[in-house]
C-alpha cells in the first residue's frame, strides 16, 4: 500500500473510506495508510491500538468533541476487519 501523502484535493478524496460511526456513515481521509501504520507498530492493546488510530485520524479529519468513543470503537471494528 502506498504512503504517499495526497498532492492535491482530488487525490486525498480518492482516499475517502466510509465508516460507520455511532450509525452515521462519515468519510475519513487516509484510513488505509493510517491502519496500516498502526498495525506496523505491533501494539496488542486494544486500547493503546484504539488511541493511536484516533490520533491519526485527527491529524486528517474532524472529529467531533465528545464523539472520541464512537470513533474508537468504529475504528477498532474495521482494524480487525483488516487483520
Amino acid at each position: 500500500m502506498s504512503r504517499e501523502k495526497p498532492c492535491c484535493p482530488e487525490s486525498a478524496a480518492r482516499k475517502v473510506r466510509k465508516l460507520n460511526v455511532g450509525g452515521f456513515l462519515v468519510g475519513i481521509a487516509q484510513l488505509d495508510e493510517i491502519i496500516e501504520e498502526v498495525e506496523n507498530l505491533g501494539l496488542k492493546d486494544s486500547e493503546e491500538i484504539g488511541k493511536q488510530l484516533l490520533r491519526r485520524v485527527k491529524i486528517y479529519n474532524y472529529v467531533p468533541p465528545g464523539t472520541e468513543g464512537e470513533y474508537i470503537d468504529a475504528l477498532l471494528k474495521e482494524y480487525a476487519k483488516r487483520r
